[in-house]
Order: structure tokens, then sequence, then C-alpha cells
């Protein structure tokens, strides 16, 4: 397989200071890969340096033929401002942006596929609902549609299961698995290990520097998960805070 990104000594962080070091890797076209480690181990610094929105303090990301601008991105709820006055329909038509313009109209063929993400996800008859009345998962299933819009060849997904129920999960996990059998590249930032285990091929197991990369068996190992949480407290001057992964 080819990389559809690639990472040459990456170091990220905020203000001069690192919260990823020199990390070097591929991630494979078509390839359906799992970031997991301790809070504070870089996860979502690390998604935000693979869609532009922080430059590198050192080294690159290779990104072959994909602008950031054209990666698909899920942030984590709390970045999402649920008081913002947009109803579910419009902020599912953002996802259509780069086809129509920030400021474009949307024709009728845009309208109907529109109402067929809402559909897929399970929120037909929510449109006119303003974003603020909605439950954690039918956030999230909003969030999933505007995706789908984006039709794009990376999709960058940062704890895309966190306090959700079940049955909206196995939903969007659903959906996860879909867009990997339609060879995009699919990164996720998760807690769940034993979710991580059952669906997700590869693993980067991140403590702000790598632990271990490559099959999802080989990754999640004991020892490995031993080793990220020792580098998590190293790294943490109040140890007893860093809050290691659910399942370990």
């Amino acid at each position: 397989m080819s990389a559809q990104l690639n990472f040459r000594n990456l170091t990220l962080g905020y203000d001069r200071h690192p919260a990823v070091h020199h990390l070097d890797g591929a991630i494979e076209l078509g390839s359906l890969t799992a970031v997991v480690g301790p809070n504070g181990a870089g996860k979502s610094t690390l998604f935000k340096g693979v869609v532009g929105a922080i430059k590198p303090l050192a080294g690159r990301i290779e990104r072959h033929g994909v602008l950031p601008q054209e990666i698909a991105y899920l942030p984590q709820v709390a970045e999402i401002d649920r008081s913002f006055p947009i109803n579910v329909y419009d902020m599912v038509a953002m996802g259509l942006w780069r086809r129509a313009g920030l400021f474009g109209g949307i024709g009728r063929k845009q309208r109907d596929t529109v109402e067929a993400a809402i559909a897929t996800v399970g929120l037909t008859g929510f449109e006119d609902r303003a974003i603020g009345t909605l439950s954690g998962g039918q956030m999230q299933r909003m969030l999933f549609a505007r995706l789908l819009l984006q039709d794009a060849r990376v999709i960058v997904l940062d704890e895309p299961f966190n306090a959700i129920d079940a049955k909206s999960s196995a939903d969007l996990l659903a959906l996860v698995q879909h867009w990997h059998h339609e060879k995009r590249t699919v990164l996720a930032a998760l807690h769940d290990l034993d979710l991580v285990r059952a669906n997700f091929p590869q693993a980067l197991l991140l403590a702000r520097a790598p632990v271990a990369w490559g099959a999802t068996a080989d990754v999640l190992t004991a020892d490995n998960i031993a080793k990220a949480r020792r580098m998590c407290e190293a790294f943490d001057e109040q140890a007893e805070a860093c809050v290691v992964a659910e399942g370990v």
C-alpha cells in the first residue's frame, strides 16, 4: 500500500511547548487507524496538525495530494459552540461549502443530498431543530452527516463515540466501517480499547512520543500500555492526574 500521510520527525505544540515529539511513520492509503493513549498524550494536537489547524514546530507532514482543507475533520464535541443559532439542516449543509462556496446557495440536487445525509444518520424530522436542543448522540449524528457531504478522501475523527448512547455509537461505527470499505483513509482518536481491538486493524499508541504503531494486536499489549502510562507520568508533574485509557 502507498502512504496517504507521512510524518517526518514531526513535533507539534503550542507557544513553542511541544505536545507531540519526534513522530515518524506513515498512515497508509485506505487504512483504518485508531490513535490511542492516556489523556494529554497529544492525540488532539496530532489531529490539528494533520488538518492544518496548527503548524509543526519541527519536521513535516506529507499529505500526498490532499490539501489540509480537503480533509474531513470531526473535532471533539466540547469544541462545538452549541449556543450558535443554527438548525440541524443548515449545520449539515455546511459540509457542502467546498463545492457551493462559503456563502453560495444550494440547488435542488444539493438539497436532496443534504436530506439524504440527514436520513442516513437517522435524524429525519430534526431538520429545523436548533443544535443546542440536541442530545449528545443526536449532535454526533448531525456532525457525521456533515462529514458525509464533504465526501473526503481523508477523515479525521477526534473522540467520535465519547459520551453518546450505545445505539448512536453502533450506528456511527457502521458509517466508519463503510468509509473504510470505500477505501477512504480514516483516523480516529479513541479511549475504548475493546472497541479498537474489535474494529480498527491499525493503531498508534501515543504518549506525546510514539510508543508503538502497527497492527492493533501488536500495539495494544500490556507492556506497551504500561510504557505509555509511565511516559505520561514522566511528562506530567501531577502524575495522579494522568488518566489512562479506558480498558487498561
